[in-house]
C-alpha cells in the first residue's frame, strides 16, 4: 500500500466499540485500589448504555470477579464482551494498536511499540497482549518501523481530526534526554511517521503538558480536537500555579493555526480543576481528558466549581452526545483518567476487506 493510504480517524466518529482493561495492578492506585474497581463499574456502566464495551481481564477468574461487580452496579452485560490477555498495566490507551482505515475503509491495527512510557520495566505484557487481542479480533496488523526499529507511540501523545492534522508536544516527543522513546528521531521523522500510517499530513506542535504527568507530556491532557476544525485547550489563570506559563504559551502557538483548507484552528478554553495533591505529589488532574463515545462524552470530574463549567462547555460542543461526569479524585491517583484508561476502536465500511500485500515501512506480522 502505498504511504498515506491509512487514516487515523477522528474520535467523534462511528465506533466499533471502546476498550478498557479491568484494574488488576494494586501498584497504580497504592491505597486507593479498592475503590477502583468501583469507578470502572460506573464508567462501563454508562458506555455499555449506548455502545459496546471490550473488556480485558487478565485471568478467567479475574473475568467472573469484574462481572460480579458490574452486575452489581446494574451494567447491562449484554454489552460487554470479555477479553482474556495478560498485562501489567492497564493503560489501554497507550499500549493498544491505534486503530486506523485503509484506503477501502477496511480496520488494520496499527501496532506501534510500547515501552512503558520509556520511563517503566513493567510494560513487557502490556506489549504482548497488544498483537494478541488483534489477533483474537481478527484485525490485520502492521508494525510500523523506522531507522530499522519499530516506532514506538502511545496514543496519549496525539490527538487528530481524522481530516489531516494531528496534535502533538514537543516536550513528550522531542526531548532529547527525558523518556526517549525513540532515540534520534527528530521533528521530521515523526511528520513522516504521522503521515504514512495516520493519515495526517500537519502537525500543530506544542510546548510542554501540565504538571505531574507522569508521561512527561501526553497532549491528550491539555489539548483536544472537539471538531475538525476546532480544539479545547486547558487554560490556568493563576499566575502562581505551575501549568500557568506552559498553557499559556501553548495558546500562544495555536493562535494563527490554518488548517488544510484554509479554515483558521479556533481555540475554545476549557478550565482547569485547583490542583489536586496526594501524599506530596501534584497529580495530573484536567478535564481534557474526557472520552468521546458513541453518544456520549465521559468527563472526568475531581469535586471541584470548575467541574460545571467544563461539562458546560464540553455539552455545548457535544450538542448530539450526552455529556456525563465521572468522579476521579481517586482515579488520578493512578497519574490518568478517563482518555488515559479507554481506547476507542472504529467501525470499518461494512464488507471492506483490507488490501493485503507488501507495505512500505511496516513489518507485518
Amino acid at each position: 500500500m502505498p504511504p498515506g493510504e491509512y487514516r487515523l480517524p477522528a474520535e467523534w466518529e462511528e465506533q466499533e466499540c471502546v476498550w478498557l482493561c479491568w484494574p488488576q495492578n494494586p501498584r497504580d492506585w497504592p491505597g486507593k485500589f479498592a475503590s477502583i474497581a468501583f469507578v470502572y463499574a460506573d464508567i462501563v456502566r454508562k458506555l455499555a448504555a449506548h455502545g459496546t464495551v471490550r473488556l480485558i481481564v487478565g485471568t478467567r477468574e479475574m473475568q467472573r470477579r469484574a462481572a460480579s461487580v458490574l452486575r452489581k452496579a446494574r451494567v447491562n452485560l449484554e454489552a460487554v464482551s470479555f477479553f482474556v490477555a495478560a498485562t501489567d498495566r492497564g493503560w489501554t490507551r497507550d499500549f493498544l494498536p491505534l486503530f486506523a482505515y485503509d484506503a477501502r475503509g477496511a480496520a488494520w491495527a496499527l501496532d506501534f511499540a510500547f515501552t512503558g512510557w520509556a520511563k517503566y520495566a513493567d510494560h513487557a505484557r502490556d506489549q504482548a497482549a497488544s498483537e494478541e487481542l488483534t489477533r483474537q479480533c481478527a484485525i490485520p496488523r502492521v508494525a510500523p518501523r523506522r531507522q530499522g526499529a519499530r516506532v514506538v507511540l502511545e496514543g496519549g501523545a496525539i490527538d487528530v481530526n481524522g481530516a489531516g492534522a494531528l496534535l502533538a508536544t514537543e516536550e513528550c516527543l522531542l526531548d532529547p534526554a527525558v523518556q526517549v522513546r525513540n532515540p534520534g528521531f527528530t521533528r521530521r521523522d515523526y511528520e513522516e511517521i504521522f503521515a504514512e500510517f495516520l493519515g495526517a499530513d500537519q502537525v500543530v506542535w506544542l510546548g510542554r503538558g501540565i504538571a505531574g504527568d507522569d508521561t512527561h507530556g501526553h497532549v491528550d491532557d491539555l489539548c483536544r480536537f472537539v471538531a475538525a476544525d476546532t480544539v479545547v485547550l486547558c487554560r490556568e489563570d493563576d499566575p502562581a500555579d505551575a501549568n500557568y506559563a506552559a498553557l499559556r504559551e501553548n495558546r500562544e502557538r495555536l493562535q494563527g493555526v490554518v488548517l488544510k483548507g484554509g479554515a483558521r484552528l479556533a481555540v475554545v478554553d476549557l478550565p482547569m480543576p485547583r490542583p489536586l495533591y496526594f501524599d506530596g505529589l501534584r497529580l495530573p488532574a484536567s478535564y481534557a481528558n474526557f472520552l468521546i463515545a458513541s453518544e456520549t462524552v465521559l468527563v472526568p470530574t475531581f469535586n471541584d466549581p470548575a467541574d460545571r463549567i467544563a461539562l458546560g462547555v464540553l455539552a455545548e460542543l457535544f450538542p448530539t452526545r450526552e455529556v456525563v461526569g465521572i468522579h476521579a479524585v481517586d482515579l488520578v491517583w493512578g497519574l490518568g483518567t478517563l482518555h488515559c484508561l479507554s481506547h476507542e476502536q472504529p467501525r470499518a465500511t461494512p464488507g471492506a476487506e483490507p488490501e493485503t500485500g507488501p507495505k512500505q515501512g511496516e513489518a507485518a506480522s
